[in-house]
């Protein structure tokens, strides 16, 4: 039998992450108003839509512009915020049809759902389930603990998870907002042959996503060979999903995935893989469309100011989150930013 202080730590550990358990799947949020089309949107099918209904016509209306991102408990109030940002700057609102993909494994699922459609009573959307064991043999583990969890890899498995229909859509990480049309950055052009199109930097030194292990292997460091690639951040890309299917992109992923198991030729999570197969190939979308960085590095998270020019998307990649921050009464000065799309609701917007 342990010790009494021992065993009293031992209930505060088990009680404190029960407490930490609930407040991240039962967190209240207010309901975000309906936004209706501007006269000139094209009209889209609705039959009750995707939830209750097995109708595909709403789902693989090439009139709409589908939203791909992933959900789960521990970032519903970034996604929260992200979806009302998108709404909310849309000339077309109701022509957004949203494909979240949830751990399949997750016990919250439910409870995602009716967040969503308590929140959003109006949102065209679907979830997909995403089994963990599909990536999880693949990954390694990376710099920051938070980047080795499977459904940070689900992005890869778009193709596979929506319908064959759906045929191009903009993928969105749950840290960021919108401050623009949308309808916008899904009309990018992709060219004759690109995959995908994402903001490019081609400023940053390439040679610090991958080891020297990788660099002196000729045989490896070939695979950029006639091509000149360049940093992208994959939390905000336009992908053909039909391109993607008839190259087997996925399979090209965890082709790499699989060597970085036997030999350590990246250290940053799902990032490495994606600039293997795709930099130096992908359609450039302006800056504006990914503000990234907000949330620091991967380490400490420090605040950091925009980059130069104009701004349609802030997106907090790093360690930092917004919400996390104003939680903890440490905001950046940019967090202000977010926090008009934070739809958490606190003591002081309780319903009567």
């Amino acid at each position: 039998m342990p010790p009494p202080c021992i065993a009293v730590l031992v209930s505060i550990f088990i009680i404190s992450n029960v407490v930490a358990t609930v407040s991240t799947t039962t967190l209240r949020f207010r309901e975000a108003p309906k936004f209706y089309n501007s006269p000139n949107c094209p009209t889209i099918e609705d039959k009750s839509f995707l939830r209750q209904s097995s109708s595909t016509d709403s789902l693989c209306s090439d009139e709409a512009v589908h939203v791909a991102m992933t959900l789960d408990a521990t970032y519903i109030r970034g996604s929260i915020a992200a979806i009302l940002s998108v709404l909310q700057h849309s000339s077309c609102p109701e022509n957004i049809i949203f494909h979240f993909v949830s751990s399949k494994s997750s016990s919250s699922a439910n409870i995602l759902n009716d967040t969503l459609s308590n929140s959003f009573p109006y949102l065209k959307f679907q979830i997909y389930p995403f089994d963990d064991t599909t990536v999880s043999g693949f990954i390694s583990t990376s710099i920051r603990s938070a980047l080795d969890c499977p459904l940070n890899y689900a992005r890869n498995y778009l193709a596979n998870l929506l319908p064959p229909c759906v045929s191009k859509i903009v993928y969105l990480d749950s840290d960021l907002i919108l401050v623009d049309d949308i309808a916008k950055l899904a009309a990018t052009p992709l060219g004759p042959h690109s995959v995908l199109a994402a903001p490019q930097y081609c400023n940053a030194n390439f040679t610090n996503y991958f080891t020297l292990s990788f660099w002196s292997n000729p045989s490896l460091s070939f695979t950029f060979a006639g091509r000149k690639p360049c940093y992208f951040n994959t939390g905000v890309m336009v992908i053909d999903l039909e391109r993607w299917r008839d190259g087997d992109y996925t399979t090209k992923i965890e082709e790499w995935m699989e060597l970085q198991k036997r030999m350590r030729i990246y250290e940053l999570g799902s990032l490495p893989p994606f600039l293997l197969v795709f930099a130096g190939n992908i359609a450039p979308v302006d800056h504006r469309w990914n503000q990234h960085g907000l949330g620091g590095d991967n380490f400490r998270g420090l605040c950091r100011d925009l980059h130069p020019g104009p701004v349609s998307l802030l997106h907090w990649s790093g360690k930092g989150k917004p919400w996390a921050r104003l939680d903890a009464n440490r905001p950046c000065p940019l967090d202000a930013l977010w926090v008009p799309y934070d739809l958490l609701q606190t003591p002081f917007f309780m319903d009567s």
